[in-house]
C-alpha cells in the first residue's frame, strides 16, 4: 500500500509487503497447457505483419538490440507474449539501424508507449573482450554478425524513439538499463558514470525481470495515469526535475559527484546499493546528480508459481523469426533446454545474476516443466536430448528459507556463504522427482543438466549426486569452483577449494558405480579481485597437480553495479572497507591469464615473466611441480613472433583514428558498419 504527501504527489510506502508476498499484475493472464495448444503467430516486425493481424496501430512498440527469436529465454519474447496476453498490441522492432530514427517509425505513433532494452546481454560486455578489444561474433545476432546494434544501446535507442514521436513515453529496461539504472563505474571508458537514466532520457526505467512491471504500465496509461503517476511501482527507477524534492521515506546514497571523486564513498554507496535488495525490507534509494536527483524504488516482489507457469505456458513459437536466414547463435545454444527456474540466493559477487532477477528462488511446477517436454518431444526437429534442464543455477529448484518471518528482515548477502544458511531448505527431492519424470517422458532419450551447479548445496543430498551421475551427464560436467586462494573465494562469496575437490571425489566414485568413464571441467576466472600473481601461480600448481588443462579461460570483466567491480575500481572491499589487491594493468592480467594455461607453448614467454617476477624460480626447470621447462619450446618462439606482428591490429574500445599514421578527413559515414570493423563509425 502507498499513500501520497500531499505537496509532493510522491508514493510514500508505510506498509512494507508480508512475508512470502507476490507480485500479481499477471494474476490474471490466460492459464495456458503446452499440451494440444499451437504456437501462436510470432509479433509483428513490419507493418505488412500488424495489417495482416487486422491492426491499424500498436499499442507498445518493443525495440530491443537481439535479433527477435519467440522462445522464453529471450526477453523480447517474454514481455511481448505476456503484453499480448494480457490483450495488448505489440510490434518488434528488432536490431534497428539506430543512425535514424526510421526504424522506430515501422507501426507510426504506438498508442501506450515505447519499450527499449539493448539486450540480453549489456551491449559493452557484448561487444568488447576483458582487453577491451572488439569481439569476433555477437551471438544474439543472425549469422553472429558484430556491427548490428551501437555502443551503449539503451541510449542511442531511447534517443531515436523520442525523434520518432514527441511526447510518447519511453520506458527503458533489461539488462544494460538495470545495471546501470545508479551511478557506476564504466570499465570501458574508465570512469564512473552517472545513472543511465541522464543520458538516455527515459521516462521511467524498469529494473529486474520486468513482467509484473510492464502490465501494470500498460494497464495505468491505458487507464489515463501520465508516467509520472507511475512512480509509486515497485522495480522502477525514475529521474527528477531539478525542482522536484525527492520521498522523504528514501535512503539517501552517496551522491555521483562524491562517488566520482572518492573512491571510499563510491565503496560506501555499493555497499548501501547492496543491502537493499530483499524486497522484503528494502528502502527506496535516492541518489543526487548536483540538483537533480534519481530514484530507484524498491525491488519488484517474486513471482509465484502459477505466474511462473503462466509466463512459460504461453504460445511461443520456439524458433526464431522466420525472415531471418542465417543462425542466430544464442538460440542454437538453448533451442532444446528447459527453464524450470529463476533467481539465486549465491550473491557471487562478480556476478549480476542475483542482482537481475533477485535471490529470492522462482520455480514453476513439475506439470508445467514436463508439459513442455512433451511439446519439445512432438516437434519433428527435435531429436530427443534435452541440453539443458536448469536456470541461473541447475539445483537451487524450490529451494526458499524455512522461516518467512525472518526472510522479511533478513539483509544477509548470501544464504549460502560463508557458509550455508541453518534456515535455507535444502532439500533437493522436488528436483530429484522432477529429473526422474523428465528423463521417463515419452519422446525424450536423455535430459543433461548444463546449468552451473552449486557445489556445496550438491554435496548435501547424496540421492542428487547418485541421479545426477547416473543419468544426467553427457560424458563431461561443466562445473565453476573459480580459484583456489582462499582470500580470493571470500571476496567472490565462492566455498572453499576442499569443497570442489570433495564434489570431484563423489563425482567419480559415483560414475565409477555407474559404470561410466566421465569427467568434471572446471571452470577459473583470472584478475578477479584479490587474485594476484602467487595466487594464480597457486592455481596453476593445483591444476598441474589434478591434470586440469583448461581449453577456455575467463578473465573478470568489471561488469556494472557488481560488488567485485567496487573492489576492482577502489581496491577496498566495499562491506570490510579492507584493501583489495586489484590487477588493474593489462600486462598483470596477460600474466594472470597465461597461468592457467601454462601448459600452452604459446605462453611460455608470459608464465617465464610471471614467476620470475613472483619470485618462483623453482617452477622452471624439471621439477615436478615445475610449470615450464628451462628451455621455450620452438613453438614459443613463432607464437611470440606471430603476436609481435599483430600485437596492435584489430579494434579496442579506444581506437586510434591515426593507427595507419595519417588522419582521416571527412565526415563520418551513416551507414552500418562492415563485419569486423567495429562499432564506432570511422574507427581504423
Amino acid at each position: 500500500m502507498a499513500v501520497y504527501n500531499r505537496d509532493m504527489q510522491l508514493p510514500i510506502i508505510n506498509n512494507p509487503p508480508s512475508p512470502g508476498q507476490t507480485a500479481d499484475a499477471l494474476a490474471s493472464l490466460p492459464i495456458v497447457s503446452h499440451q494440444g495448444v499451437a504456437p501462436s503467430p510470432p509479433l509483428p516486425v513490419n507493418a505488412e505483419e500488424m495489417r495482416a493481424r487486422g491492426w491499424d496501430e500498436v499499442d507498445i512498440v518493443f525495440v530491443s538490440g537481439d535479433a527477435y527469436v519467440d522462445h522464453p529465454s529471450f526477453a523480447m519474447a517474454l514481455l511481448g507474449r505476456v503484453l499480448e496476453a494480457a490483450g495488448y498490441r505489440v510490434g518488434i522492432v528488432s536490431q534497428p539501424d539506430w543512425h535514424s530514427c526510421e526504424a522506430w517509425k515501422t507501426f507510426g505513433r504506438p498508442r501506450l508507449f515505447f519499450a527499449i532494452s539493448g539486450g540480453n546481454m549489456d551491449s559493452m560486455i557484448n561487444h568488447y573482450t576483458a582487453n577491451r578489444k572488439v569481439r569476433n561474433s555477437d551471438a544474439y545476432s543472425p549469422g553472429g554478425r558484430i556491427g548490428l546494434r551501437p555502443d551503449r544501446a539503451t541510449l542511442s535507442y531511447c534517443q531515436r524513439a523520442r525523434e520518432a514521436f514527441k511526447g510518447v513515453p519511453v520506458i527503458a529496461g533489461g539488462v544494460e538499463a538495470s545495471l546501470r539504472r545508479l551511478a557506476h563505474y564504466d570499465y570501458w571508458s574508465e570512469k564512473v558514470r552517472r545513472s543511465i537514466l541522464l543520458d538516455c532520457k527515459a521516462d521511467l526505467l524498469v529494473y529486474g525481470m520486468g513482467e509484473d512491471a510492464i502490465v501494470e504500465i500498460a494497464r495505468r496509461l491505458e487507464q489515463g495515469e501520465t508516467v509520472k503517476d507511475l512512480r509509486d511501482m515497485r522495480g522502477v527507477a525514475y529521474a527528477m526535475g531539478a525542482s522536484e524534492t525527492p520521498p522523504d521515506d528514501a535512503l539517501e546514497i552517496p551522491s555521483f559527484e562524491a562517488v566520482r571523486d572518492d573512491k571510499y564513498a563510491f565503496a560506501e554507496a555499493t555497499k548501501m546499493i547492496h543491502n537493499e535488495t530483499n524486497p522484503y525490507n528494502a528502502k527506496r534509494l535516492v541518489q543526487w546528480h548536483d540538483r537533480q536527483a534519481v530514484v530507484a524504488n524498491a525491488p519488484p516482489l517474486p513471482v509465484s508459481q502459477e505466474v511462473m507457469d503462466r509466463l512459460y505456458g504461453l504460445p511461443y513459437t520456439r524458433v526464431p523469426h522466420p525472415s531471418y536466414s542465417e543462425p542466430i547463435p544464442a538460440f542454437d545454444m538453448i533451442k532444446d533446454s528447459v527453464t524450470i527456474m529463476r533467481g539465486c540466493f549465491g550473491g557471487c559477487t562478480f556476478c549480476s545474476i542475483t542482482t537481475h532477477q533477485g535471490r529470492i528462488i522462482q520455480s514453476r511446477s513439475k506439470q508445467s516443466i514436463l508439459g513442455e517436454l512433451e511439446q519439445m518431444s512432438a516437434s519433428p526437429d527435435f531429436k530427443g536430448i534435452v541440453s539443458d534442464i536448469g536456470g541461473p543455477t541447475a539445483n537451487m529448484y524450490e529451494m526458499k528459507c524455512t522461516k518467512p518471518e525472518v526472510e522479511a528482515v533478513c539483509r544477509r548477502q548470501s544464504c549460502v556463504h560463508p557458509t550455508v544458511c541453518k534456515l535455507l531448505g535444502t532439500d533437493h527431492g522436488p528436483l530429484i522427482e522432477l529429473m526422474k519424470d523428465a528423463r521417463e517422458t515419452p519422446g525424450i532419450k536423455k535430459v543433461l543438466v548444463s546449468s552451473g551447479i552449486r557445489m556445496d548445496l550438491a554435496r548435501l543430498s547424496p540421492e542428487y549426486m547418485r541421479d545426477l551421475v547416473q543419468h544426467h551427464v553427457g560424458g563431461l560436467l561443466k562445473v565453476a569452483p573459480e580459484h583456489t586462494d582462499p582470500d580470493v573465494l571470500n571476496k567472490m562469496r565462492k566455498p572453499s577449494n576442499d569443497d570442489f575437490e570433495k564434489f570431484t571425489e563423489v563425482f567419480k566414485e559415483e560414475s565409477k558405480k555407474a559404470g561410466k568413464k566421465q569427467h568434471i571441467v572446471p571452470y577459473f576466472i583470472a584478475s578477479h579481485p584479490g587474485s594476484d600473481l602467487h595466487a594464480m601461480i597457486d592455481l596453476a600448481i593445483f591444476l598441474k597437480r589434478s591434470g586440469y588443462r583448461p581449453d577456455q579461460v575467463q578473465d573478470f570483466i568489471p561488469a556494472p553495479f557488481d560488488v567485485a567491480t567496487a573492489m576492482y575500481y577502489t581496491g577496498i572491499d566495499p562491506f570490510t572497507k579492507k584493501p583489495v589487491h586489484v590487477a588493474s594493468k593489462l600486462n598483470d592480467r596477460k600474466m594472470q591469464r597465461a597461468l592457467m594455461q601454462f601448459f600452452k607453448p604459446e605462453n611460455y614467454f608470459e608464465v617465464r615473466k610471471a614467476l620470475l617476477k613472483a619470485g618462483r624460480e623453482d617452477l622452471i626447470g624439471g621439477g615436478c611441480d615445475a610449470l615450464i621447462p628451462e628451455n621455450p619450446p620452438p613453438e614459443a618462439f613463432k607464437a611470440r613472433r606471430k603476436d609481435a606482428n599483430a600485437r596492435f591490429r584489430g579494434d579496442y574500445v579506444h581506437g586510434n583514428d591515426k593507427a595507419d599514421g595519417k588522419k582521416k578527413k571527412g565526415k563520418r559515414k551513416q551507414s552500418r558498419r562492415a563485419p569486423g570493423k567495429g562499432y564506432r563509425p570511422d574507427r581504423s
